[in-house]
Parts: structure tokens; C-alpha cells; sequence
């Protein structure tokens, strides 16, 4: 070793910085991968299902409100009899006031999804107040008074949303059961049913998207996946309605 050092002096600087290379690479990756965890955050709480013996279920809408869908899927969802959660884009529920307390009238409840719907992973404090807290003074002025749950966009996060949620004892939402997410299913709304019908257990917390005319597979499926789930026993709550259900 000691003739190799001599022969080669500069091998072990390569060497130090190979492995400091490394180190950072496999930080990043470890960095990445939190920030898109359904299940975890570094600071505060995160839910993506509840641990119940009951046949209960989430069933949550992000993004929106919107003009042209939001009262179909009221009226959906009022003929299945069945409560929801939408998690609201601040500027939207601003927009389309009169969609927004559409949603309160009708007794579901309302989430917070930031005010512009940003990419928040590397967001620091002052941009996740700004988001956070604007989007609630929207959904406030539509008459909703309950608790105001929180959903990253994206579903990501990583140092300063959470900290500040923590900080605010803001518990964060995320979901078990994702069906749009799968491009092989995503636009057909029999795969879509399945698998939701197929994934789902107690305490899941299913995220649909169908406020958009681009999200006309998740429509069609919705009244689908409802009836399914039913069929197999399961009974609709709101999220804070389920995080209520948790075993101690």
C-alpha cells in the first residue's frame, strides 16, 4: 500500500472524493424518496390510513372547485348517500365561491391543497404560510367552521411544509388507495373500479381527481366504485371522521 501511495499520491484524494460522491448521491436518493412517502414525513403528523377493525373508508377529491363538475359530483354523491372530503386549491375555492359552499351546504368536508397547488418539496416556512394559510381564509369565507385538514400537492414535502404544519399541530393527509396513479388503469373506468374495489381495506383513504374535464375516466368511475364498495360492506366517512376510529 505505502509503494502504492508513493507510485500513485494522488489515489487517495480520488479516492475520499469518490466516496463523499457516493454519500451525497445516496442522500439525495434517501431526500427523494421522503419527499414523495405517503406514509411519512420528518416532522408533524402524516395519515395515509387508519389501523380500524371497522368497515369504514375515506373517500377524498383534490383539486378544484370548479364550474363545469363540481355540482355533478354533489349530486353523485348526494343520490349514493355518501359523505366525502374535498381537498380544495385555495385560488379555485376563491374563483368559484358559490361551487365552494355548494360543498359546505351539502355537509361534506373541506381540505386544504394550497392556495396556487405548487410543488412544495423544497418550500421553506415563509412559502408553506403564505399557501396554507390563504387557502384557509378562502375556505372560511365559503362558511365552512370545521376542522381544516391539509394535502401536499403532489403528495410531496420534504423540510419546510412539514415543519411549519408541526409547528401549527396541522396533521397532513395523504392515501393508500390511488388508482389514477397507474397509467395502464387510469384511463379506463372499469380498471379504474377494480382496482380501488380491489385495494381498498378498512380505514383506507382513497384520492380521486374529477374536477377537470381531463379527468372524465375518474367520473365515470366513481359511481361505480361507490356502489362496489358498499356492495362489499364498506360505509363512507370524512377523513377527520376516520382519524377519530384509530385503536389507541
Amino acid at each position: 500500500m505505502d509503494q502504492t501511495r508513493k507510485r500513485f499520491p494522488w489515489l487517495r484524494t480520488i479516492l475520499i472524493v469518490l466516496a463523499a460522491i457516493v454519500v451525497v448521491i445516496g442522500l439525495l436518493i434517501a431526500l427523494w424518496s421522503i419527499s414523495r412517502s405517503r406514509d411519512y414525513q420528518l416532522f408533524g403528523e402524516l395519515v395515509n390510513r387508519v389501523d380500524t377493525d371497522e368497515n369504514v373508508i375515506a373517500l377524498t377529491f383534490d383539486d378544484g372547485p370548479t364550474a363545469k363538475h363540481t355540482l355533478g359530483v354533489l349530486a353523485l354523491l348526494r343520490e349514493k348517500d355518501v359523505t366525502a372530503t374535498f381537498f380544495l386549491i385555495g385560488s379555485e375555492a376563491e374563483q368559484n365561491i358559490d361551487q365552494t359552499r355548494a360543498i359546505v351546504a351539502a355537509g361534506h368536508e373541506i381540505g386544504n391543497h394550497t392556495f396556487t397547488h405548487p410543488d412544495m418539496t423544497l418550500a421553506d416556512e415563509a412559502k408553506a404560510a403564505e399557501e396554507v394559510e390563504k387557502t384557509d381564509a378562502a375556505i372560511r369565507a365559503a362558511g365552512y367552521d370545521g376542522e381544516i385538514l391539509f394535502r401536499p400537492p403532489f403528495g410531496k414535502k420534504l423540510f419546510g411544509l412539514p415543519l411549519y404544519l408541526a409547528k401549527h399541530d396541522r396533521t397532513s393527509v395523504t392515501w393508500d388507495v390511488e388508482p389514477e396513479s397507474f397509467d395502464d388503469i387510469a384511463a379506463d373506468p372499469q380498471k379504474m373500479t377494480a382496482h380501488v374495489l380491489e385495494t381498498t381495506k378498512p380505514g383506507s383513504i382513497i384520492i380521486l381527481h374529477v374536477m377537470y374535464d381531463s379527468r372524465e375516466s375518474s367520473r365515470q368511475a366513481l359511481p361505480h366504485i361507490i356502489d362496489g364498495l358498499k356492495a362489499k360492506g364498506f360505509r363512507f366517512v370524512t377523513v377527520s371522521e376516520l382519524l377519530k376510529l384509530r385503536k389507541a
